[in-house]
C-alpha cells in the first residue's frame, strides 16, 4: 500500500511539519520566511541575525522580504552557523531561485 493510500490528506513526498509551516506562513516555505521565522521564534532583532550571519542588518532585511536570494553555498554556511539542517537551507534557497525565474519544479536534496 502507498502512502498515499495510508494518509490521503498527505501530498507524496511532504513532510507533516512542512505542510504546517506552509499553513502558518500562507503559502509555500521560503528560505526567507524561514529566516525571519527562526529570527522571531528565538526572539532576535534583525540586527542580532544578521551579525550571527555576518551581513549587515539592511542586507538580512532585504533577504527576509524576498528583494534578495541566498545562494546554495551562502545558505548551507548559514545553517551551519544557527544550528540546523544544512540540507533544508540548500533546497530552500535553490526552490526560491527557481521560483523567482518561473520555473515549477520542486528541489528534493539528499546528501552525498
Amino acid at each position: 500500500m502507498s502512502t498515499e493510500k495510508k494518509h490521503p490528506h498527505r501530498q507524496r513526498g511532504r513532510s507533516d511539519a512542512m505542510a504546517f509551516l506552509e499553513n502558518l506562513s500562507g503559502g509555500p516555505l521560503t528560505l526567507a520566511k524561514l529566516f525571519r521565522s527562526i529570527r522571531e521564534g528565538e526572539a532576535l532583532t534583525q540586527a542580532e541575525l544578521a551579525d550571527t550571519l555576518g551581513i549587515s542588518k539592511q542586507h538580512l532585511s532585504h533577504i527576509e522580504n524576498g528583494r534578495k536570494i541566498v545562494s546554495p553555498e551562502r545558505a548551507a554556511s548559514w545553517a551551519a552557523r544557527l544550528g540546523y539542517a544544512e540540507s533544508q537551507f540548500v533546497r530552500l534557497a535553490l526552490q526560491d531561485a527557481l521560483r523567482r525565474v518561473g520555473l515549477r519544479y520542486t528541489v528534493t536534496v539528499n546528501a552525498a
